[in-house]
């Protein structure tokens, strides 16, 4: 639960019992789940906003791509094959122009680039 263990949710109520007292704690609670459900009420309205702001062509847009880590495993650690097999986009890769050279023949060399 939210990375925390039995050690720091036994203090947290600790410390909240003294703040808050015994009899006020159930309200305390009710309060921030209100809260919370609000807050969570409201980043999906504006996800959904932002959803309908961009139009069809985004539609399956996250926005939790947008976060640095996703980003980065998203663009440099995946493979391109991987993410256009996800999409359903078949890619056709064209042939190499260049053939390959048979045993013991010497590549050609370039003056110009060395």
């Amino acid at each position: 639960m939210f990375g925390l263990g039995t050690w720091e949710i036994v203090t947290l109520v600790v410390i909240a019992l003294l703040v808050f007292g015994p009899e006020k704690l159930p309200q305390a609670a009710a309060q921030a789940g209100r809260t919370l459900r609000n807050l969570r009420r409201m980043a999906n309205n504006a996800k959904e906003d932002l959803r309908a702001g961009l139009g069809p062509e985004f539609a399956d847009f996250d926005p939790a791509d947008l976060n640095p880590k996703n980003f980065v495993r998203r663009h440099l650690f995946e493979d391109d094959d991987d993410l256009d097999r996800r999409k359903n986009v078949v890619v056709t890769r064209e042939p190499d122009p260049k053939p390959e050279l048979a045993y013991g023949e010497i590549p050609p060399y370039d003056h110009e680039a060395t």
